[in-house]
């Protein structure tokens, strides 16, 4: 059996996502397993970023459910009833459970721990690299700082917290091999190594789980290994999920230990990388083959 039939840790149950009269998400129901790397895939205006801003609170859908089991394995049932309820979150018998359709990006980021980046690199150009990874624990840091004013005054729980973020900073930073530009304005970097920065600087916030929007757009062949070489050590030593948009075919059958398939806003494929491969629904979306001359 396989991880996400297993112990999903996020449920999408028939999400749909309508904007006037387009439905840019229609009816898709599938489950990331945890500790997998699932890459939604799809053509061009499929609804994957729209999915995206749904899971991580920009959006909210018109319909559907996002149960995210943070903790524990939870119970299909402990899940309908938490929904019946009303209520956003509960520590349930069976986990610590997040209805993420019903909270706003901020609490799904802070309390739910799903972080993302997007297609369009967001770094704080002006910064240093050292403190893009630092401003990404703020929530930590404001908490020991008593909201500025034990900060201000240099208390001991503000100076611990202080000197455990650069530390965790530069742990990232020899993981991405940016030790030597870790004073150098993260604008100044070359493009790959901005996204790389840009994972890192998501992972300094302890996520559960990680969505990565199209993280291999624009990167060469050495810059898209150095990419998968992260993404698996982010899994491998972190213990974070993946959820990955990507359109880069090498880097989602190389990296992905599930699949799922967009088109025209419905789901079409979801399985292993191998199955997807060979699904002809999937070929004929790609090539643009109409439905009726799809292949036995």
């Amino acid at each position: 059996m396989n991880r996400w039939e297993t112990d999903p840790l996020l449920r999408v149950e028939h999400l749909t996502m309508r904007f006037g009269g387009l439905t840019a998400v229609n009816d898709v129901s599938f489950s990331v397993g945890r500790g997998d790397i699932t890459a939604l895939i799809g053509p061009n205006g499929a609804g994957k970023t729209t999915l995206f801003n749904c899971v991580t609170g920009f959006y909210k859908p018109t319909r559907g459910r996002l149960a995210f089991a943070r903790e524990g394995r939870a119970d299909a049932s402990e899940v309908r009833a938490l929904t019946r309820t009303g209520r956003r979150h509960a520590r349930l018998a069976s986990g610590d459970v997040y209805l993420l359709e019903r909270m706003p990006d901020f609490e799904i980021a802070a309390r739910a721990k799903v972080a993302r980046t997007f297609q369009n690199i967001r770094l704080f150009t002006g910064m240093t690299v050292l403190e893009n990874l630092v401003v990404a624990q703020h929530n930590a840091l404001m908490k020991a700082s008593g909201l500025s004013f034990l900060g201000l005054f240099g208390a001991p729980s503000w100076r611990a917290a202080e000197k455990s973020a650069i530390e965790k900073a530069r742990q990232w930073l020899e993981r991405i091999d940016l030790v030597d530009r870790a004073d150098d304005p993260a604008g100044a970097l070359p493009y790959g190594d901005q996204r790389r920065l840009e994972i890192a600087r998501a992972m300094c916030a302890d996520p559960v789980l990680l969505c990565l929007d199209e993280p291999a757009a624009g990167l060469n062949p050495r810059e898209s290994a150095q990419l998968n070489a992260l993404l698996r050590g982010v899994r491998d030593d972190h213990g974070a999920s993946i959820l990955i948009i990507e359109h880069d075919m090498s880097v989602v059958m190389q990296i992905s230990d599930h699949v799922v398939v967009l088109d025209y806003g419905a789901l079409i494929s979801d399985g292993t990388p191998e199955f997807v491969r060979n699904d002809p629904r999937v070929i004929a979306a790609y090539l643009g083959v109409p439905d009726d001359e799809v292949a036995p």
